[in-house]
């Protein structure tokens, strides 16, 4: 009584067929990711980047954590301002931290 039953070598596969056929799915999802997931991101994280260049002094802006105060001093060169949070409380905040500007403030005045 024989318990092991030999086994066959299968015929090779299909070459380039199947190779097209395992590298087709990834292919098409590349562009599926780039035009729901990133593309998206690009375009947001550059919409911020723009708020964040704009803020002047007088802006009311709410940061990351929820607080809500109104901007004192922005330095151009510099990544942190001063936001006023109560009367006479200022902390210094780094500008990314800036989710949402809500107020527009005083325009620049001239200096010369």
């Amino acid at each position: 009584m024989d318990f092991i039953t030999p086994a066959y070598a299968q015929a090779a596969g299909g070459g380039l067929q199947d190779a097209l056929g395992g590298i087709a799915p990834l292919l098409l999802m590349i562009p599926i990711f780039y035009f729901l997931l990133i593309r998206p991101q690009q375009q947001k994280a550059k919409q911020h980047q723009d708020m964040i260049s704009k803020i002047r002094r007088g802006d009311g802006v709410v940061l990351g954590g929820g607080i809500i105060g109104k901007v004192n001093r922005v330095r151009d060169d510099d990544p942190i301002m001063d936001v006023e949070i109560a009367k006479g409380t200022i902390i210094q905040v780094v500008r990314a931290a800036v989710s949402e500007v809500r107020v527009k403030g005083e325009p620049v005045k001239d200096t010369v």
